[in-house]
């Protein structure tokens, strides 16, 4: 009985010392997992037979949205799949191993998605995976947008009118959503022109 007691002990401490020698691998993997689920853009995961492993909560979001008519969770949608597999075809004519091929996902005017696939290779395993990054386009100019109000200090209308111009809305739009004339949208821009301008001049 005494043997025993020692053995599973024994067995104890070593498992405890093979935790406390791994505790800075566990934390770097728990800080890098927290940052990738907190991180606006779509981060997806594959293997090189294109099956989803990982995606993070972003990820999930979009992939949901373009996929509204199927409630598979493992869906990958073609552009992706044919990135991945232009991206295996590469190997015959190239090993560069950092290439990034990149398309666009688009939804609707306002939905636009920049996806860019490169291998992600891991010391830890043989097998290549697929790094899949996609950005909706229109959110990250919405968010230079909301930086360039603040930074340029502008109206209200003039933040409005900014914005939409900035995700790519003519004037023509940009009237007809905000129910005012062209000419208005035109005063409003060459004042938010004129603002940047007045920044720029005062960094120098």
């Amino acid at each position: 009985m005494i043997t025993l007691t020692q053995t599973s002990a024994t067995q104890a401490i070593k498992r405890q010392k093979a935790e406390i020698l791994n505790y800075p691998d566990l934390m770097q993997v728990y800080f890098f997992q927290a940052v990738i689920e907190n991180l606006e853009d779509g981060i997806l995961i594959l293997n090189e037979v294109g099956e989803l492993l990982h995606a993070n909560a972003s990820a999930e979001q979009i992939c949901s949205q373009l996929n509204q008519e199927n409630c598979h969770k493992k869906f990958v949608h073609p552009i992706i799949q044919q990135l991945c597999q232009s991206l295996i075809d590469s190997r015959t004519f190239t090993d560069n191993q950092q290439l990034i091929l990149s398309d666009e996902i688009i939804f609707n005017q306002t939905t636009i998605f920049r996806v860019r696939v490169r291998w992600l290779n891991l010391n830890t395993v043989q097998m290549p995976y697929f790094l899949v990054t996609i950005e909706n386009q229109y959110q990250s100019l919405k968010n230079i947008a909301n930086a360039e109000v603040k930074k340029y200090d502008l109206t209200a209308r003039e933040a409005e009118i900014w914005s939409l111009y900035r995700g790519k809305y003519s004037y023509k739009d940009i009237a007809a959503k905000l129910y005012i004339t062209v000419n208005t949208v035109k005063k409003h821009m060459k004042n938010i022109h004129a603002k940047r301008q007045a920044f720029m001049e005062a960094q120098q």
